[in-house]
């Protein structure tokens, strides 16, 4: 898995692909924690979850199907008022569904672990992309005070940083240009 931090700046790329709005703070604090929500499944550790298993890591919590029922209730938590349109609705689905969703994908270009359980719960099989420049980060706080921290750390910011940035930069550029 690349460092939870790293999910929370793809997290901004996409929110700001979403929108040139200024969005409230409550909006960025769902886009980061819906894209760090799936890592939660390591505290299955604790309790004696395999890591293969459907509740273990990257299983269940890093499905598409668990991306669809977090992004419910982010588009939900995220509604400014109580009544609002269906158009309205489906768009912040849509979009924490992808939000959600980025994890596991994310996850899949790494070069480590047992793969991303997609399908969960209706299959455990794992899989990874073709592409896996990202190096994997080892599970644990331990890791960060590592040499192989550098090495993982460089990789997130070459391929997660840095595309993140200019992803930020051209759709600011972007929205800019459509508001003339």
């Amino acid at each position: 898995m690349p460092t939870i931090i790293s999910h929370g700046v793809a997290a901004a790329a996409i929110g700001k692909v979403f929108t040139s709005d200024r969005m409230p703070p409550r909006f960025w604090f769902l886009s980061i924690g819906c894209a760090m929500l799936p890592d939660i499944d390591v505290l299955g550790f604790a309790f004696g979850i395999r890591y293969g298993d459907m509740l273990g890591h990257r299983g269940i919590t890093h499905s598409l199907p668990c991306a669809l029922m977090v992004a419910c209730l982010a588009a939900w938590l995220c509604l400014d008022t109580a009544i609002q349109s269906g158009r309205t609705w489906l768009v912040l689905v849509g979009y924490f569904f992808i939000v959600t969703a980025s994890h596991g994908l994310v996850d899949a270009m790494t070069n480590g672990g047992l793969g991303v359980a997609f399908f969960a719960p209706f299959s455990n099989n794992r899989y990874f992309l073709p592409w896996q420049p990202i190096e994997v980060s080892p599970i644990g706080l331990d890791f960060f005070f590592s040499a192989r921290a550098l090495a993982v750390l460089w990789s997130e910011i070459k391929w997660i940083w840095i595309p993140s940035a200019v992803v930020i930069v051209c759709a600011q550029l972007i929205w800019n240009g459509l508001k003339r």
